[in-house]
């Protein structure tokens, strides 16, 4: 009697093949090569991303305050403050910022003024600065308006400037009369 064939095919066995130095030189050449030319383009993206960001953070806190100030009914301020704590006349905005009601309408937190918001420093690749009229705090009245503690009205313009960046990479955020904040481009000279 015949034995039956078996349905396996058998193949030669061939030992495993592994990268010759010269191919993985290769590879690592290639990818030097691709790491040098994308990680510039990735930072600058990256870094504008984190200017936006910021702007954006300002942009919401200034709603808020404008908010606050017409849902309660009276002045609402937001200072510069390098603590959270306390207002300062140094420093730019960049350093952080709180927001309060102001009870006695002198864009100071006191004690027993409810503290509404706290905001951080911004980091160290972004300056956030305001001109003359709102280099130190903003304040809404309860008609949602920027006024000044003296009761004029307050307008004015925050730059944020890259740290080191691109120079055309400036954003500006203009403060109306009316208390409505809007966001344009801004260009190198406008930074202080």
């Amino acid at each position: 009697m015949a034995k039956p064939q078996s349905s396996r095919t058998t193949t030669p066995h061939r030992g495993a093949r592994g990268f010759s130095l010269l191919e993985l030189l290769v590879t690592a050449a290639i990818a030097s090569l691709l790491m040098a030319v994308t990680l510039p383009a990735m930072t600058a993206m990256l870094d504008t991303q984190r200017r936006i960001s910021a702007i954006n953070t300002f942009v919401a806190s200034l709603h808020l305050a404008r908010g606050e100030a017409i849902k309660r009914n009276g002045r609402a301020v937001l200072c510069k403050s390098a603590d959270g704590e306390q207002c300062t006349r140094a420093g730019r905005w960049d350093q952080g910022w709180i927001l309060f009601h102001d009870g006695n309408n002198n864009a100071s937190w006191d004690p027993g003024e409810l503290l509404l918001q706290q905001q951080g420093p911004l980091g160290k690749r972004v300056r956030l600065s305001g001109n003359s009229p709102v280099a130190h705090y903003v304040s809404y009245s309860a008609t949602g308006s920027a006024k000044l503690t003296s009761g004029a009205f307050q307008a004015g313009t925050f730059t944020l400037c890259p740290q080191n960046g691109p120079a055309g990479d400036v954003r500006k955020v203009v403060l109306s009369g009316t208390g409505r904040p809007r966001t344009v481009k801004g260009v190198a000279s406008d930074c202080p």
